[in-house]
Parts: structure tokens; C-alpha cells; sequence
């Protein structure tokens, strides 16, 4: 059997935390299997690294900040390297570049497109356990690129693909997923499974367990995927197709992300095209746009226009309104970084009426006002002030009945 681990900066904190998942790896291996680790940087590093750069420049070069970023999980695979090697276990490690792990050029965001794997199927094939760098690649330009906060779920799952693994474990510091944050929902429960979609939708809403595109691309290629604790060896949660769960939730989970920046464009001109004046050169500067709203103003001339982009991206953003101000004509912009965007998710909403209605009920019994809505087939998104995220995460897994009594 060929096997994808995937270790979290937590899971190789330290010397000790190493040596523990070398035991891990060691106990596949003796098992006879194949197995290829992907590591992240050990935790901590890779905010200092990134706090570095930004003491250097706020708005600095991507691609020097994809040089720096990088070099974290490069000492983490040289470590683990090294300390399967001290278990008598032939190892090495192995950079994006050297595999290679090929991307797009959009530097501290790319995307994957190739990753060559005819190395490392005879490495591994031969007994050698390949530890991989996550979250790093090689762009067209022969320099390195990074894939995004958590890219080395993706870095792991893309790896199943191309080799063509049978399983693809993700080793973090939570034994599962659960309905919500236990961390604030003290009645939140694990789940035992739950879908692509689903796990696509609540990592996509700020779940910090996957990675956006790592479930993205194991929905797209079929990878098993299993999220387990690297601190036990309890049973984790899988993520499959939906086909495999018979009876489904109505709702399954509560989601909520504080990466969430509100932009208001006060008294824009309404008029043809006014919209992709402003979201083109937003996508040219590489800036997701989120939730958008926009209200007309009685007379019909103007309108105030605003949406969410992620809170590392909203210097950037300013700029770039900034910049295209004579063009828009608007009259004011207004930016709030103390948003926080909740959500419940379940596939069972496509068949049940009156989800979004109960969400809405539950948060104004709590006095919290909705600033933005967003919905989609099997998920309800509101924008509300982030001092009621507590609360409001609270009051949503009790009224959907999936505290853990």
C-alpha cells in the first residue's frame, strides 16, 4: 500500500514532536507499506518568517516573500529526515523544486499544475520514505513559489493524486472534524464522516482543519482522505463522497472565519461596467473578492457597493480603489477589519426549507445584526461584528440541534 502522510507545524513543533511522528512513519513502513511524508514548517515559524518580511515592507515583492516563507518547511523535512534515519529507516528529503512540484507564477498564492513523480515512485519503491516540503513549489520562471496559508494540505493531497496513493492520512492537532470549534463550542461533537462538498464548503468558510484546495482537489481526483490526531491513534474523521452517508444532516457544522476584511464604496456612480471597473483590478492584483452587496440609492444614480476580500489582502485592496478612484468616482471608502463571517453548512439543505430563516431568527434573538448575506446550495453566510462570534457560534449549534448532549 502507498501512503501520504501529512504532518502540521503542531505535530512537528519540536525535536521530541519529530521523533514522535519518525515512530509513526517507522510503524507504516515495518507494516510493509510506502510511504511518502509531506511536512509543514514547524509551528510558529512560518508567522515570524512572514512578520520579517512585512517589518521590512507591508507591500513587498511576493516573489522574495515566497524565498523567505518557504525555508520553514525545508528545515522540517530535514529534520524528520534525519531522525527516521536515526531509526535505522532510509529516508530523504526532498524541496518543490527538486521533485519537481510545478506552479503557476501567482507567487505566495500559486496553484499547482504538474508535479513529476517518476523519481520518486523508484525512491519509493525501493524502501525509501520521501520526506516532502509542503506548501512550496517551482514557478515558470524557475523560482520558488508558495501555495497560501495551508498550502501543504494541498501540497499532500496533490501528491496522492500523482502518486496514486491508496490513502492519504492528515496528521494535525485535533483528533477529527467536528461541528464546530471546540475551542468555543464546548458541545461541539466529531464527526465520523463527512462529504467533499461539505468539508469543501466549512474549510472554504474559515474551518482550519483542510485547506480550501486540498479538499477541492481530492474531490476532483477521488483521494481518500482521513483527518487524525498525531497525538493518538483514535480514529479520525473521513471525507468522502456522498454517496457513502446514507442518512444526512440537515445541517452538519457551524463554520467561521476572522479573515474576513468589509470594504464600503459610498455613492458610486451607477451606471454599465461600474462593477468590473472595480472587481477587474482587484482579480489583476490578485485579491479574492467574497460576499457583495449593493444597495441603489432612491434616485437611482449612485449606489453604495460592499463586499469582503481577506484581511491580509485589504492594504493591497485600499491601494488598488485608491488608484482607480478618478475612474469609479466614488465619494467615500470605508474599510473594517472587526468582521467576522459565520456560516452553517449541511447537504441535507438542498431538500429542507427554512434554514436560513432559523439562522437569522437565532442571531436576532441574540441582538446580532447581519451586515452581509451570502448563500449557495448547501450553505447560509452572514457578515456580523466580530465582539459577537462567541455568541452568535453558540446559539447557531444549539438551535440546530447538534450540541453533544
Amino acid at each position: 500500500m502507498l501512503i501520504v502522510q501529512k504532518y502540521g507545524g503542531t505535530s512537528v513543533a519540536d525535536a521530541e514532536r519529530i521523533q514522535a511522528v519518525a515512530q509513526r512513519v517507522k510503524r507504516e513502513v515495518d507494516a510493509g507499506h510506502q510511504v511518502a511524508v509531506v511536512v509543514s514548517a514547524m509551528a510558529g515559524v512560518t508567522n515570524q518568517l512572514v512578520e520579517h518580511a512585512r517589518s521590512i515592507s507591508r507591500l513587498h515583492d511576493a516573489r522574495e516573500y515566497d524565498v523567505i516563507v518557504a525555508s520553514g518547511e525545508q528545515v522540517s523535512a530535514g529534520l524528520l529526515a534525519m531522525a527516521l534515519q536515526a531509526l535505522g529507516v532510509s529516508a530523504r528529503s526532498w524541496q518543490g523544486w527538486q521533485i519537481p512540484i510545478l506552479t503557476d507564477d501567482a507567487h505566495a498564492k500559486a496553484r499547482i499544475e504538474k508535479i513529476e513523480v517518476d523519481t520518486l515512485k523508484e525512491r519509493l519503491a525501493g524502501g525509501e520514505v520521501a520526506v516532502v516540503t509542503g506548501f512550496q513549489g517551482i514557478g515558470p520562471d524557475h523560482r520558488i513559489t508558495t501555495l497560501g496559508r495551508g498550502g501543504s494540505d494541498t501540497s499532500a493531497v496533490a501528491l496522492a493524486a500523482a502518486l496514486e496513493a491508496d490513502r492519504c492520512d492528515i496528521y494535525t492537532d485535533v483528533d477529527g472534524i467536528y461541528t464546530s470549534d471546540p475551542r468555543i463550542v464546548t458541545k461541539a461533537r466529531k464527526l465520523e464522516r463527512i462529504t467533499y462538498e461539505e468539508m469543501l464548503e466549512m474549510a472554504s468558510l474559515g474551518a482550519k482543519v483542510l485547506q480550501t484546495r486540498s479538499v477541492e482537489l481530492a474531490m476532483n481526483w477521488g483521494v481518500r482522505l482521513q483527518v487524525r490526531s498525531s497525538y493518538n491513534d483514535e480514529q479520525g474523521t473521513l471525507v468522502v463522497g456522498e454517496e457513502e452517508i446514507v442518512e444526512k444532516e440537515i445541517v452538519s457544522g457551524i463554520a467561521y472565519s476572522r479573515d474576513e476584511a468589509k470594504v464600503t464604496l459610498n455613492r458610486v456612480m451607477d451606471k454599465p461596467g461600474v462593477a468590473a471597473n472595480i472587481f477587474g483590478p482587484l482579480a489583476d492584483a490578485n485579491i479574492n473578492v467574497d460576499m457583495i452587496v449593493q444597495n441603489i440609492s432612491a434616485d437611482g444614480k449612485a449606489t453604495d457597493l460592499t463586499f469582503t476580500v481577506p484581511k491580509d489582502d485589504l492594504d493591497r485592496t485600499v491601494e488598488v480603489l485608491e488608484g482607480e478612484r478618478k475612474n469609479l468616482e466614488f465619494a467615500e471608502l470605508i474599510a473594517d477589519r472587526n468582521v467576522v463571517k459565520v456560516s452553517v453548512v449541511g447537504v441535507g439543505m438542498r431538500s429542507h426549507a427554512g434554514v436560513a430563516q432559523k439562522m437569522f431568527q437565532a442571531l436576532a434573538e441574540k441582538g446580532i445584526n447581519i451586515l452581509v448575506i451570502s448563500t449557495s446550495e448547501i450553505k447560509v453566510s452572514v457578515l456580523i461584528d466580530e465582539e459577537y462570534t462567541e455568541l452568535a457560534l453558540r446559539s447557531l449549534h444549539h438551535a440546530y440541534g447538534l450540541d453533544d448532549d
